[in-house]
């Protein structure tokens, strides 16, 4: 379960919002300092970057900073501010459908139409200055994100997300979301959902949440996403079959070859050929090797003689092979003596 990111019918004009809202900042270097702090209208500053810009100390530019943010939430609570009930009623509207609560990222794929960088930025700013929002600021732990004040506060955000991470972790593999949610006590999935995802320690993939650490919710490599594919499938498969399901999956990059599907899951241990281009997870029980070695594992492990019928049975439970293939190796390989009919023993040189 994922933040929907729908686009609205008609994008709200975001940076016409913010360019009125400016200009009701009397002082140009004011609204300097702000379109450079927030990213307005290119890249975001520091504050000894604008200070340098401007002539004054870092510490007047963060107290002008603040100073401007006051006087315009002050308007807005006074109704003063143009356009911003109606893009506070588009943000709280948009965070209603999500479970109050959305990164900034995603709040802006919802209210514009390109969702690029400066949107995002606008987006924040004029979160910043709704009086029934709150904004999370972005830290190693969190994501930036829009909260609904009268569901939220910084203290509610925090302590709910490390109650999530705790049991996430206490699963130990990835989980549905309403699991999840029972568990910690949140009531409604969506609010869940949105918690979890403002987390840079959870992730999730087809619609279960885990560790960010974890490949099956976070796949980084080819390998990871092999990994995936192949234990969402639950069986072995053909590498060609892996590379289609990659192709067809929700991963966020999937555009690699069959061949080099191909060689990562040569030289990954976590991948067993079982078979001619088949391939299955070593977890679920298998061991590399040639047809041979599985047939010396099967006699060496029973320790005695074997029926060529109940050898060619327990192979095939570990090889994805033509029964025919067994036979010819154990007929033709000098490692296995026939010792009656039909039935074999390692040779004397292998230990029997």
């Amino acid at each position: 379960m994922t933040e929907s990111t729908d686009k609205p019918d008609k994008p709200l004009d975001i940076q016409k919002c913010v360019q009125d809202v400016l200009a009701t900042i009397e002082q140009e270097r004011e609204r300097e300092i702000v379109s450079r702090r927030f990213g307005l209208f290119d890249r975001k500053e520091t504050l000894e970057q604008i200070g340098e810009l401007l002539g004054i100390t870092r510490e007047r530019v963060r107290q002008l900073e603040k100073a401007i943010i006051i006087k315009l939430r002050s308007k807005a609570e006074q109704g003063q501010l143009p356009h911003l009930s109606e893009i506070s009623a588009a943000f709280l509207t948009n965070l209603h459908e999500v479970g109050d609560l959305a990164r900034v990222s995603n709040l802006s794929a919802r209210l514009t139409k390109d969702n690029n960088r400066l949107d995002q930025s606008r987006v924040a700013f004029l979160a910043e200055l709704c009086p029934e929002l709150i904004v999370i600021e972005e830290n190693d732990f969190l994501y930036h994100a829009v909260g609904v004040k009268s569901v939220f506060d910084d203290k509610k955000v925090k302590t709910n997300i490390d109650k999530i991470i705790n049991v996430v972790t206490a699963f130990g593999e990835p989980t549905d979301i309403e699991k999840i949610a029972t568990e910690t006590g949140v009531s409604d999935t969506k609010q869940a959902a949105a918690l979890a995802s403002v987390s840079k320690q959870l992730a999730t993939l087809n619609g279960r949440w885990g560790l960010v650490k974890w490949p099956m919710v976070n796949p980084k490599n080819i390998r990871d996403k092999i990994y995936v594919i192949l234990k969402e499938n639950g069986k072995h498969m053909h590498f060609n079959e892996i590379a289609a399901a990659i192709k067809e999956s929700d991963f966020k990059r999937k555009d690699v070859t069959t061949q080099a599907i191909h060689n990562e899951l040569i030289k990954d241990k976590r991948f067993v050929l079982i078979g001619r281009g088949i391939y299955a997870l070593r977890e679920w029980g298998y061991s590399k090797g040639t047809v041979a070695d599985i047939i010396a594992d099967v006699l060496r492990k029973e320790g005695k003689p074997l029926h060529r019928d109940e050898i060619v049975k327990r192979v095939l439970k570990s090889r994805f092979v033509k029964e025919t293939t067994i036979l010819l190796n154990l007929q033709g390989k000098s490692q296995f003596k026939r010792v009656a009919k039909a039935t074999y023993k390692l040779s004397e040189d292998n230990g029997s």
